[in-house]
């Protein structure tokens, strides 16, 4: 027998004497336990803390009901209605037809040679595919996005402030408005103990906020909107929850929403005029959420973005502070969420911070290229003297036009109903409505070990199959209680959930009173 055949032999002894051998349950062989790298206690803390109530328990148990209903377990209803995110075509939005022809134009560009699509969609396509490289949306893009896309978008915004200029340059195309918002919070937080970054965001607020504070370690400071006067924004409470964190920690950056998530107020102008002001005087970067900027329903209400308004204040503001502003896809009339399409511009940045920006977005590579391509369309859609307009505008203005009859529609069933108190929903996607419950129900939720507005949104959801998220997910005053819902049902749907969620406070607050 050769060295090497007796070799290989001893090999396959070993690996035989190895598959023979019992596996603990801890991976380990020959009965030896080993102690896993990654466990919970070893683990990033921080990840720990992060809670995101919007695909929260109650979501994951929604899941669970809907499977269950499939297996045929017999409900009090037949379907689990989903009224806990803003999701609008899985709630039953159509498309945009131009948005979605000219996207499949750049899927599969054979199509530029099928007829039954307009002229104006396939110069779309064709300029789109031209600045992507090999002709193909399968390309990776510059890092900061396609160039003639962030041009786009720069004229876009020129067009929308009355022409303030815009600069391609400080355009960065994102993976949603989340990805962007996330990331221009890792370049702002650092700091040790009490002089850590600190991050004022509004209560009510959008969960991305506080889990994305989490997850760097950054210092939450919450200023209350004010629910009594429709959820406005008070820079007397700003003031106060500025100085009451100075004892902590270092307040950096306030972050607004406008119009806002989840408690749908729109701002006046001279609110945004004073809260420049006021992160001027108290040196706080900005962070302008605008996703929702076309969806303004109120009669009196009108959406002004940050950039417009404090560049009208002269050049003692515009110069001065620091900002960066945000839009997305997948609301206003588009709903395109699955594409994952956004931007951010950023305004009066440090040079070399800009560069640490571009190197920080360059580690992702490039946000997806359908999304980039959608945005495009978005902030260039068809002009009146081509094709495809009359179709589009009446597409758009359907969906603006019924989401705001749904808003009145959702304010005016709940504010029937002793208990519920619902501000008017005067933009994006959601109301809030405050709901009174009898103390043996808190007292009943403090036993199972939830808080009182999760434990009558289960209720409900087993109940009646509506899934909302409690207002506890979101922040509010102590005491209060909450519950957010999207309008984005279809009408006769969206009644039906109105009517039933009435039918069971008026029974849940019968059961504990």
């Amino acid at each position: 027998m050769t060295a090497l055949s007796s070799d290989l032999l001893t090999r396959q002894a070993n690996l035989l004497l190895i598959l023979a051998s019992p596996i603990s349950p801890a991976g380990g062989v020959g009965g030896k336990r080993r102690d896993r790298v990654l466990t919970l206690d070893n683990m990033n803390p921080n990840v720990k803390r992060v809670e995101y109530a919007v695909r929260g328990p109650i979501v994951q148990r929604a899941v669970q009901i809907e499977k269950e209903l499939k297996a045929g377990v017999k409900k009090p209803f037949t379907e689990v209605i989903k009224a806990n995110i803003g999701d609008a075509q899985a709630m039953g939005q159509k498309p945009i037809t131009f948005l979605r022809q000219v996207l499949a134009l750049c899927s599969y560009p054979e199509l530029l040679e099928d007829k039954k699509f307009p002229e104006d969609a396939k110069k779309r396509a064709q300029r789109i595919l031209e600045a992507c490289g090999g002709n193909s949306i399968g390309a990776y893009s510059a890092s900061q996005g396609i160039e003639c896309i962030r041009q786009d978008v720069a004229r876009y915004i020129e067009r929308r402030d009355g022409g303030i200029p815009s600069n391609p340059d400080n355009i960065y195309l994102s993976t949603g408005a989340s990805d962007a918002i996330v990331t221009i919070l890792k370049l702002l937080v650092c700091g040790e103990g009490c002089d850590r970054t600190g991050v004022m965001i509004s209560i009510p607020q959008y969960p991305l906020y506080s889990a994305a504070l989490a997850d760097l370690g950054a210092v939450q400071i919450n200023y209350y909107l004010d629910e009594d006067n429709c959820w406005s924004l008070d820079v007397k409470e700003l003031r106060r929850a500025l100085s009451a964190a100075r004892q902590h920690c270092n307040p950096r950056v306030l972050c607004i929403i406008n119009p806002g998530n989840p408690t749908g107020q729109v701002q006046s102008r001279q609110c945004i005029e004073d809260v420049i002001r006021f992160a001027k005087e108290e040196h706080l970067f900005l962070m302008a959420d605008e996703v929702y900027q076309d969806n303004v329903y109120a009669e009196g209400c009108k959406f002004y973005s940050f950039k417009k308004v404090l560049f009208e204040m002269g050049p003692e503001y515009s110069s001065t502070v620091e900002m960066a502003s945000f839009h997305s896809t997948s609301k206003c009339y588009m709903g395109e969420c699955g594409f994952r399409g956004g931007y951010m511009e950023v305004i009066n940045m440090d040079p070399e911070v800009k560069a640490q920006l571009t190197k920080l977005v360059s580690v992702r590579l490039c946000p997806p290229i359908p999304g980039q391509a959608l945005l495009d369309l978005v902030v260039n859609p068809p002009q009146p003297d081509e094709p495809s307009y009359t179709t589009f505008m009446k597409e758009r203005t359907a969906v603006l036009a019924t989401l705001a009859e749904k808003a009145s529609l959702t304010e005016q069933i709940f504010n029937t109903v002793p208990g519920i108190t619902c501000n008017p929903v005067q933009g994006a996607m959601y109301t809030f409505p405050r709901i009174t419950l009898p103390q043996s129900a808190i007292d009943k939720a403090k036993e199972a070990g939830q808080a009182p507005d999760m434990f009558y949104c289960m209720r409900l959801l087993e109940e009646e199959g509506i899934c909302l998220v409690p207002g506890s997910g979101f922040g509010q005053r102590e005491g209060t209680f909450h519950f957010r819902m999207t309008i984005l049902p279809p009408t006769e749907k969206l009644k039906v959930v109105l009517q039933k969620i009435c039918e069971f406070h008026l029974r849940f607050t019968q059961e504990f009173s």
